[in-house]
């Protein structure tokens, strides 16, 4: 039996209801100038790093670099991201003054982009693509730790959402300038305004307050007396159901990094003049479906729980890859990228809320995201390192397809192995 229109609506208007009351938990214990702040650090911070990764295999392409020089350049910012995310992790559970991390970062960025700028070579690149990685390291897990203090675990699943969306729609809207700009201005003026917005990100960044990130909250420790306290590190290697998703991560981010370099350097040598806009619009794609998806995925996952999305998400780069490997037609590429946008805002989401629901009374949670963050970064490397020299000696029809099959074996790893982590109630 067909549902009425009258049927539809009312639905549709208790859905918007129950979201709306979800977003109405944000508004407590955080002032609205600190969450308003948070919001626009996450649009300027993903702002400045559009200038980078994809951008950067598209810039090197166009000054005649070889892509299996492209893919060392790439792994360079990946490894360096490896070093510093432990140790980054670490720090935001153990300094008071996050913001002060977030602030450092942006810095670093700024000084990076400005190099690529100036002086696109060899030595300055990888000098550049070395500082980028380790300032990503240090700043995701305290974004995370901020969220996280600011509104504790109750709201903190729409709060990963509208982080999310907040970041991509800075990386959709500056996606668009930059390709603009490296079509009518130069290559090198991507960098140039990647650098000019680290200023907006650091007065967002001055807004959010202090004294409102609740210091153990923060490190999702336990309550009462045991607040000050934090878990051993070994009892992270011993967390078998944190060990089993960062796996499935690490397989994931080995499938997904590649990807879209690789197309950036065939459009480069193939796209002519205007190549630069055609790259924005696949950058554009998946980071227009995040700001949609985003807080409807940190909504629904308190409502039906963490393990369906995560099926939903994993399982669309798969998809992806083998589409990529069949067709180089623009419009394919396109609908490509907006599956990778399914899986952008799935698996970012969830990311921070699964870590979070495993590590609660810890005290290790920004700890255990530097230490996911890590391996993922460990699989990325090695995804643009070994991707370029297998695309350079097969071509991309051949190298998407060892990539569709590592994605299917994350799928089927969260599939079996991994149970349902949200927990009944929260400690908080």
């Amino acid at each position: 039996m067909v549902a009425s229109p009258r049927f539809r609506r009312a639905r549709l208007r208790a859905a918007a209801a129950r979201y709306g009351e979800a977003r109405r938990s944000l508004r407590t214990p955080s002032s609205e100038q600190s969450r308003h702040g948070l919001d626009w650090t996450n649009f300027f911070l993903a702002d400045v790093q559009t200038g980078f990764g994809t951008f950067v295999a598209f810039y090197l392409a166009s000054l005649n670099w070889p892509q299996s020089m492209i893919g060392l350049a790439l792994s360079i910012s990946t490894i360096s991201s490896v070093v510093s995310q432990i140790p980054g992790g670490a720090l935001a559970d153990a300094v008071r003054w996050k913001r002060g991390l977030v602030a450092a970062g942006i810095v670093m960025i700024g000084t990076a982009a400005m190099i690529l700028a100036l002086a696109p070579s060899f030595a300055t690149v990888f000098l550049a693509e070395l500082l980028h990685g380790a300032t990503s390291g240090a700043v995701t897990p305290a974004i995370a730790a901020i969220s996280l203090g600011l509104v504790g675990r109750g709201a903190m699943s729409i709060r990963t959402g509208r982080n999310y969306r907040f970041a991509a729609a800075g990386n959709a809207l500056t996606a668009g300038v930059m390709g603009a700009a490296g079509a009518y201005l130069s290559q090198n003026a991507i960098f140039f305004a990647a650098a000019g917005l680290c200023i907006p990100a650091l007065v967002a960044l001055s807004r959010i307050r202090g004294d409102e990130i609740d210091y153990a909250r923060a490190r999702n420790a336990a309550k009462g007396e045991q607040a000050g306290g934090a878990a051993r590190v070994i009892d992270l290697a011993r967390n078998r159901p944190l060990l089993l998703f960062a796996s499935a991560i690490v397989l994931f981010q080995f499938a997904d990094a590649s990807m879209l370099p690789s197309i950036g350097v065939n459009l480069a040598h193939s796209g002519g003049q205007r190549s630069s806009l055609w790259m924005s619009g696949l950058i554009m794609a998946p980071q227009i479906v995040v700001a949609l998806l985003a807080p409807w995925v940190g909504f629904h996952s308190e409502k039906r729980g963490r393990r369906p999305l995560l099926l939903l998400g994993f399982g669309v780069e798969p998809i992806r890859a083998a589409l990529l490997a069949t067709t180089a037609y623009y419009p394919f590429l396109v609908f490509a990228q907006i599956l990778d946008g399914v899986a952008g805002a799935v698996i970012g989401v969830l990311t921070v809320l699964v870590i979070a629901d495993l590590t609660t009374g810890t005290g290790r949670f920004n700890l255990a995201v530097g230490v996911v963050g890590a391996m993922g970064a460990v699989a990325a490397a090695l995804s643009t390192t070994a991707t370029g020299y297998v695309f350079q000696l097969f071509g991309p029809r051949i190298g998407y397809l060892p990539l569709a099959a590592i994605a299917a074996a994350a799928t089927g790893l969260i599939w079996r192995f991994l149970s349902e982590t949200k927990p009944e109630k929260y400690l908080d």
